[in-house]
């Protein structure tokens, strides 16, 4: 046996050449942590797929990575920059041009994926004839481009419906799922696993020699899976993919509506001809307005409030015992969530059946969890203890305050339990409004105080809002930080203040909407404008959901601080929740009626109003709507709360659900222009109220020709 070892001629793929089984492996290795498809991506397979080809007495080639990851598709920051049409088609007949020279080469390929394979990468191991993953959790596979704006556009819409059915494809790439490898293989979108990266091995060779001369389904003239293209059942398909789309977006997102075409038109004509169609389709959206916004945040922002760029780092944060006060839903979240990442916890409430519904919540979480078996469910439950003894507190490194609302019980329980702190300890609170500072001016280490204000239910909303105080140490908020990280939550960093960052936004929002309603614009138009503008959960749906009693307590916690709240919407509110017991969706009434058969909209709404608006519709609610939360955002800008307009951007919309098809609150003030901006501020300030007056920096950006973010 002779095995021949060489490497691309820059270096970025490992060659290797069997010639006992006749097998060439590819092993990519490109500059830096992943591999990704650039310009160095096409001319290290152009030069690899050469070598292999050359091979004598070939019979089949393997493609594997160097790196953690098979491959994780296209290089974002060429396809941000690009706005050329003709030169992004181009690109994209290049790399289906060397795709199609892989799968139609006349030896069998094996894509061996031993890390996650994502967009284009997963669009590369689709090219191959067979896919092998590795047998572990943290594989995963999937085609979620429309989550930034685009569509996959390297074949993806055109292999996986004929290799798995267009209701599986779908499913996937208007959704932009990711799956982890052993349900993948499920869904035939791998068609086997292996224990060991040696088993992986052995298997690609094993299929290659039983397969002389593969081809793919496509090219052999093979029938898709279920329901034929052009068939009263494939259309029926289509038909309710798009309905379904269109219930969940409302329409605002191009993306996954154009990659439905891709896959109903490509179906129907010779292979390569369906890849142009999906090249036009995705050259659209890449060198469209919305999708350069949608990358900015949804991709550039997150990674760098991910990896807490210009934020303290600290190489041991010493945390290791959590303890979480109060043990409702969010506690009893926290603590899952803290045993999850490794931590030993400590939940403490006051009484003992409340502990019980947390334990209970945790099992079902555990339950939920089923790529860890059973051993690791029962891991993650015994490292969480259920007390009402304060002692039980001993030690911990953190302590998160998760009671009520209130200002005296948070300062009663801080008293109580701040000292059974470690030495250093840190004291964090899960207040959503009030401020910090005055929280801690019962500590005994305010340096060490700090908010870390989480979203319900903690399990599933990514982000944190992290506040700190003027005392609060950079070692304090490094080791927060640290905390987040491990428990896999997006953090953002704001000042102290009223309302914070996010709370300010999403009130601006859900008392837009009272306001609206109280004004006497149909409530149904208001849903349907706050959707239509793309906002993830219409307002008065929403304020049921957070329901309407917490909405009059913090009408009253606001005037407390100085916030003006004489509005007819705010009064609108408190009546309802006062004169009529329609405290919201947990009481069955709110803005909407709960029944057997779903909500609908109170008809009493009608007569709690104030009259009929001269102006309304879908457009002039809708930009309300968005402008209101967009001035609380430039609020906190200027005020200082919001310390970089990143986390402005992501604070919004994984925070409150603002309009992800905007990019965020500033986004869409640099979209709409500072100049008409700060114009309709000025016409909406004189018709609906000094809340819409714009703050001296947009003024000041306006006249100066400035932008938050860089334009492209």
């Amino acid at each position: 046996m002779t095995i021949t070892n060489e490497t691309t001629s820059n270096g970025m793929a490992a060659l290797a050449f069997d010639d006992a089984t006749g097998v060439a492996t590819i092993t990519l290795k490109m500059e830096g942590r992943a591999n990704k498809i650039n310009d160095d991506f096409g001319a290290t397979m152009q030069g690899a797929w050469a070598w292999a080809k050359a091979r004598p007495n070939l019979r089949g080639v393997i493609l594997a990575s160097g790196h953690k990851d098979f491959c994780v598709g296209a290089d974002i920051d060429r396809l941000y920059r690009e706005r050329d049409a003709a030169t992004m088609m181009a690109r994209l007949r290049e790399l289906n041009g060397l795709f199609r020279a892989i799968e139609t080469g006349g030896v069998p390929v094996v894509a061996a994926l031993t890390g996650s394979a994502l967009g284009g990468g997963y669009e590369l191991a689709l090219a191959c004839h067979r896919r092998i993953a590795l047998d572990e959790a943290r594989v995963q596979v999937g085609l979620p481009e429309v989550s930034l704006g685009v569509m996959p556009g390297a074949g993806g819409t055109q292999r996986l419906p004929r290799m798995v059915g267009i209701q599986t494809a779908l499913e996937h790439i208007a959704q932009g799922l990711m799956v982890r490898a052993p349900k993948a293989v499920k869904n035939g979108m791998v068609d086997e696993l292996a224990a060991t990266p040696e088993e992986l091995h052995a298997k690609a060779v094993a299929w290659i020699h039983a397969n002389k001369g593969a081809k793919q389904p496509w090219d052999r003239n093979a029938p898709i899976p279920g329901p034929q293209p052009g068939s009263a059942e494939a259309r029926q398909i289509i038909m309710a993919a798009c309905a379904m789309l269109r219930k969940k977006t409302s329409g605002v997102f191009p993306g996954p509506e154009l990659a439905i075409s891709s896959v109903q038109e490509g179906l129907t004509l010779q292979f390569d001809r369906a890849l142009e169609v999906e090249s036009r389709y995705f050259t659209r959206l890449a060198t469209s307005d919305q999708a350069k916004d949608m990358i900015r945040t949804l991709w550039y922002h997150r990674t760098s409030a991910e990896k807490h760029e210009g934020l303290p780092k600290i190489e041991d944060p010493r945390i290791a015992k959590v303890g979480i006060l109060g043990a409702g839903m969010m506690g009893a979240g926290l603590a899952f969530v803290s045993a999850q990442a490794g931590y030993q916890v400590v939940l403490k409430d006051v009484k003992d059946e409340q502990l019980a519904k947390a334990r209970a919540h945790c099992e079902e979480q555990a339950k939920a969890a089923k790529h860890l078996g059973a051993d690791g469910q029962k891991q993650i439950l015994d490292r969480i203890r259920y007390t009402i003894a304060i002692d039980d507190l001993d030690g911990c490194d953190l302590i998160i305050e998760a009671v009520y609302e209130n200002l005296e019980l948070k300062h009663m329980v801080t008293k109580e339990a701040e000292p059974k702190l470690a030495k250093g300890g840190v004291w964090a609170s899960n207040t959503s409004a009030i401020p910090i500072g005055d929280l801690a001016t019962v500590s005994l280490a305010a340096q060490n105080f700090i908010g870390l204000h989480f979203f319900s239910p903690v399990e599933k909303m990514q982000l944190v809002e992290v506040i700190t105080t003027a005392q609060t140490s950079d070692e304090t908020l490094a080791r927060a930080l640290a905390y987040t990280r491990a428990i896999k939550k997006l953090p953002i960093v704001v000042g102290d203040g009223y309302g914070f960052y996010t709370t300010r936004v999403f009130s601006a929002y859900i008392l837009e909407g009272a306001q609206l309603v109280a004004e006497g614009h149909d409530p149904v138009v208001i849903e349907w404008a706050a959707k239509k503008f793309g906002m993830v959960v219409p307002p008065l749906q929403v304020f049921d959901e957070v329901t309407l009693t917490l909405g009059v307590k913090g009408f009253k916690q606001g005037r407390h601080y100085g916030k003006s709240l004489d509005l007819p919407g705010v009064a609108l509110v408190e009546t309802m929740v006062e004169a009529h017991g329609r405290a919201g969706k947990a009481a069955g009434k709110g803005f909407y009626e709960y029944g057997a058969e779903g909500r609908t909209l109170w008809p009493g709404l009608a007569a709690l109003t104030t009259g009929k608006p001269e102006h309304t519709g879908v457009e002039v609610i809708g930009r309300r709507l968005l402008t209101l939360q967009a001035l609380e955002a430039a609020r906190c800008v200027a005020e200082g709360i919001v310390k970089t307009p990143r986390d402005a951007e992501v604070g919004a919309i994984f925070g409150v659900g603002f309009a992800p098809n905007t990019g965020g609150p500033l986004s869409y003030i640099d979209r709409r222009g500072l100049v008409a901006f700060v114009a309709e501020c000025d016409s909406f300030a004189k018709t609906c109220g000094a809340r819409y007056a714009p703050p001296q920096l947009l003024r000041d950006m306006a006249a100066q020709g400035k932008t938050f973010f860089e334009k492209v």
